[in-house]
């Protein structure tokens, strides 16, 4: 099945409601907001050992999303090493899955899980010799040219930036997700950015897909997009940033730039997608501008028109992925409203512009400079 959208997020939401109208997941449901965990995930998952690079490579890095289990099992089973990102990167970058010597199917199996990797892993530091030759991901959405939609956050990307960052991945290095055939889509490629991951293979419970993507993978972290918000939330970023300064790299943060503020709107956890780019797709509404600038400059955007069901996390996803994150969000759902405050009149007017007929899931939202917040 093929869905289109003008908008990441439009593809998401149909993704997501078609994968739950249909009966087509597993715990934990529902699948919004989440890598979905389709049934078949066993099967499309095997299908990874019939790949080349899976027979001859040692280390393999595989996210933790919950459809992704029988790939680190095969792993484990394999007696590959299996690498996983720390959660949320907050205490490093990947965690190796040790087994007890010895250990049974069952025990494998149990490794594999969430649980397993809390119980069975350890740290990995950027100093060790690392050198993945495979890396494994969870999608939303894939097209057959290899484009990638994940659920918004943009870890996959952040990680993989960080990877090429640490020496870990090469540009030989394959990317594969696996995902449900209904989740293979066609997607505009003016969604995609130049630093968002894509994908050489596309595993689904019938078939084996070869994307022959030509798309260039991200080339490490763009500090000038990296605030010291975000640098506090994931402290091996600090450590990356430090390398990289003495190798002689711009390291400049974003915080540092002239006429650029602190950016602490994103609640913890987000905000990783900015750092290896994000998408500046359009699409169309109404804008009216009203004076709305107070005397210290901060400028508040009005946004109307908010699909009753939004929440403010994926309406969040929306403004990232059109370079419209405020300094401050002011979530009116219940009243379909929103505030955003931007540093100056000159960013808010280019976050109008930006948001220039924007359409959530079908309704057009409503974009303007805030005369109040009532």
């Amino acid at each position: 099945r093929v869905f289109s959208g003008v908008t990441k997020w439009d593809i998401r939401k149909k993704v997501w409601d078609y994968i739950e109208d249909n009966n087509l997941a597993n715990f934990p449901r529902p699948v919004h907001n989440r890598i979905p965990n389709f049934k078949g995930a066993y099967q499309a998952c095997d299908s990874i050992k019939g790949l080349e690079v899976f027979k001859k490579t040692c280390e393999v890095k595989v996210d933790p999303d919950k459809p992704l289990e029988g790939v680190r099992l095969a792993t484990l089973q394999a007696r590959k090493t299996l690498l996983v990102p720390t959660p949320r990167l907050r205490t490093g970058l990947f965690n190796k899955i040790v087994p007890p010597e010895g250990a049974s199917k069952d025990i494998l199996k149990i490794c594999s899980t969430s649980q397993g990797v809390k119980e069975y892993s350890v740290p990995i530091g950027l100093d060790a010799k690392v050198q993945v030759d495979l890396v494994v991901v969870g999608s939303v959405a894939v097209s057959e040219k290899g484009w990638r939609i994940g659920k918004g956050e943009g870890f996959a990307d952040m990680e993989y930036a960080m990877m090429v960052s640490m020496g870990a991945v090469s540009q030989s290095t394959i990317v594969v997700t696996i995902v449900h055939d209904c989740q293979v889509v066609d997607i505009p490629e003016e969604l995609v950015d130049t630093h968002d991951l894509t994908v050489d293979y596309i595993l689904t419970p019938s078939k084996v897909i070869k994307t022959e993507c030509k798309h260039p993978k991200p080339k490490g972290i763009i500090w000038s997009k990296v605030d010291l918000n975000l640098l506090g939330k994931i402290p091996i970023l600090k450590k990356l940033r430090e390398m990289e300064k003495e190798a002689g790299k711009d390291v400049t943060l974003k915080t540092e730039l002239p006429g650029t503020i602190e950016n602490p709107s994103l609640t913890e956890g987000e905000g990783a997608q900015d750092v290896v780019g994000s998408s500046n797709n359009k699409t169309l509404c109404s804008v009216r501008k009203t004076e709305t600038t107070r005397p210290d400059g901060i400028t508040t955007v009005y946004i109307g028109n908010i699909p009753q069901n939004l929440r403010v996390r994926e309406f969040k996803t929306v403004l990232r992925e059109h370079d419209a994150v405020p300094l401050r969000l002011n979530w009116q759902g219940a009243k379909r409203q929103a505030f955003l405050d931007y540093k100056d009149p000159q960013t808010a007017e280019s976050v109008l512009a930006a948001l220039e007929g924007l359409s959530i899931t079908g309704s057009s939202i409503r974009a303007e400079l805030a005369k109040s917040q009532r």
